[in-house]
């Protein structure tokens, strides 16, 4: 079995989502959007697929980077794929970035689970077939009914909780360009309000500004300690390592969570367990370049005793949170009280992340990555 052809597919659809200027996701009118089915073929009739941004497979990528690579190869060897792909992006003048690197490693997987008839999270470990998920909102914003004050999100957080299921919840806070965003004390009374809503037993995370200052990342943490807050993730700069040093030395009460976006893939996350930068690690498909690095960063954090947790949504997110045993929530959302998140897209039979009455998300048992896509609906809106 020999990759016979890599290509992308633009196609359009609507969505109820737009973003800001700093790339925050809120709720809106129905506008036009595109997305890409990026596509790996072997001879044998094979394929793999999945849904990308246009951007990340854009063809003159595909041209330059990927195929050269990928055409001729076997598809069963993704971990000699994923360090060419790698090796490369030194001197590619900053186009093959870790998001085209996930594309292609998250779709050679669907291919490779569905040559073997085995989902993807089965083939790399299963170490567990459902998970609890934490509802994960959208980030605050000034939509009467939304998520515009501390009390919206204590309505929401109450209605995640008792009415859907949700055993663990994590907030967005307000960012800019939201006015007056960022102000470490409203993210604060959001919390208190989230906390007094959903009792004291809920477990609750809090993703602030991402650009605070060490006074008010320390002053924050202090007042989620007061209300016995699980976690806190990237409320400063994440290239300062030593100010993660700095703040997690004096927060006993909270756990930082990190790196999230900080690039490096699974080297960077080695060195802030190495020095003490977090008290448990973050990983993500997206972030860090695929299923092979993300991998590598959980057995990592295995190694110090640490849990991984892993950022983000979608099948490659999920495969990785099912195959590890040192992880303790799927990250669901993102949620808002003007979206269904229930709902699949124009180009999806189902979402990936069916979650049932309890809060578990199941694995599901078809092979590749356990997307379940309107390939029709694609084909007869592409661009």
């Amino acid at each position: 079995m020999k990759i016979e052809s890599v290509d992308a597919k633009i196609f359009h659809h609507k969505t109820n989502q737009s973003r800001d200027s700093d790339g925050h996701a809120h709720p809106g009118p129905a506008i036009d959007a595109t997305s890409a089915l990026l596509v790996i073929s072997c001879d044998d009739g094979t394929t793999g697929n999945l849904i990308a941004r246009p951007g990340d497979v854009e063809d003159s990528l595909l041209d330059q980077f990927v195929r050269p690579l990928l055409l001729g190869q076997d598809p069963m060897r993704p971990e000699a794929i994923w360090n060419s792909l790698y090796k490369w992006q030194r001197g590619s003048a900053g186009k093959l970035t870790d998001r085209v690197l996930c594309a292609v490693d998250l779709t050679l997987w669907d291919l490779i689970g569905k040559a073997c008839g085995q989902p993807v999270w089965k083939l790399l470990g299963g170490y567990r077939d459902k998970i609890v998920a934490y509802g994960s909102t959208m980030c605050g914003d000034d939509l009467k009914g939304g998520l515009a004050t501390p009390e919206d999100y204590a309505q929401f957080a109450e209605w995640m909780v008792k009415e859907r299921g949700y055993r663990a919840i994590k907030l967005h806070g307000w960012m800019p360009p939201i006015p007056g965003a960022p102000d470490v004390r409203k993210d604060h009374l959001a919390c208190a309000a989230v906390r007094e809503a959903v009792g004291p037993d809920v477990p609750l995370m809090l993703d602030p500004n991402h650009w605070y200052s060490r006074a008010d990342s320390l002053w924050l943490c202090q007042r989620l300690e007061e209300l016995n807050f699980h976690w806190i993730e990237e409320m400063m700069e994440e290239a300062s390592l030593s100010s993660y040093q700095w703040l997690t030395s004096r927060t006993p009460r909270i756990n930082i969570l990190g790196p999230e976006s900080m690039t490096g893939k699974h080297w960077t996350r080695a060195e802030w367990a190495a020095n003490g930068a977090c008290d448990m690690l973050r990983t993500g498909v997206w972030d860090v370049g695929g299923i092979s690095p993300a991998l590598k960063t959980a057995k990592l954090a295995e190694c110090f005793h640490m849990s991984c947790e892993i950022h983000g949504t979608g099948a490659g997110n999920m495969a990785v949170a099912a195959a590890i045993p040192n992880t303790t929530y799927y990250e669901r959302g993102l949620l808002h009280p003007f979206i269904n998140y229930e709902e699949p897209r124009a180009h999806q039979n189902r979402i990936d992340d069916e979650m049932d009455s309890e809060g578990f998300v199941h694995f599901r048992n078809e092979p590749g990555l356990g997307q379940d896509l309107n390939l029709d609906y694609i084909e007869n809106n592409l661009d």
